[in-house]
């Protein structure tokens, strides 16, 4: 995915505002054999491009100055209540760094699964991205997770899933964390009936 950044020679509070006044997002480019630079791109191409998945997690090919550059986004602030992205941070990547990155699972294939078409199972995705480390020409827009197979009371964990060639998952010291919970579907419990009061013996007829 590529886009276009001009280099911006003013900085501080004022100058940014005079920015986005103009319809321009401030913002830095940073690491690789380059010094930091001081970027700004269109608001406008930026704010669709920040609703594409694949400009969170992919490699982007960053043009500036006439010069093509291989970038990820780092970071990005909102404005509290206003459609206004206030500024942008881009990291340059090397061919032979390793790259930690948190990838987007697409789950599919529930419907079709025997927890969900036979038991009527509630699936639960507990987690909706994974952390991976791998170098930049390896690195997955999105991870694909068949879920068809899923049974009944069965939960599918990391080390179930297959990852791209030279991708491997972060899990932060957690050795095979729950990715899809699988539970039977709540059912009404039926109240036992309420066992019937002993009857009090009859008292007896005492003799005169």
């Amino acid at each position: 995915m590529q886009f276009v950044a001009f280099e911006r020679a003013k900085q501080g509070t004022g100058a940014s505002r005079r920015l986005r006044n103009s319809g321009k997002t401030p913002g830095i480019v940073y690491g690789g054999t380059g010094e930091a630079k001081l970027i700004e791109l269109d608001h406008n191409a930026l704010w669709h491009a920040l609703k594409k998945e694949a400009f969170h997690a992919t490699i982007l090919d960053m043009e500036l100055n006439g010069q093509t550059s291989k970038v990820l986004l780092r970071d990005y602030q909102m404005h509290p209540y206003k459609q206004l992205v206030l500024h942008i941070d881009f990291q340059r990547v090397e061919a032979n760094t390793t790259l930690h990155m948190k990838v987007p699972l697409h789950y599919s294939g529930e419907q079709d699964s025997e927890a969900v078409k036979t038991d009527k199972c509630l699936v639960n995705h507990v987690v909706n991205e994974i952390e991976v480390a791998c170098i930049p020409a390896n690195l997955p827009e999105f991870i694909s997770v068949d879920l068809s197979g899923l049974k009944k009371g069965v939960s599918l964990h990391v080390n179930d899933i297959t990852l791209p060639n030279g991708v491997k998952v972060i899990t932060h010291g957690k050795p095979n964390p729950v990715l899809v919970s699988v539970t039977a579907p709540a059912e009404e419990v039926e109240a036992a009936p309420a066992a019937p009061a002993a009857e009090a013996p009859a008292k007896g007829k005492g003799k005169k």
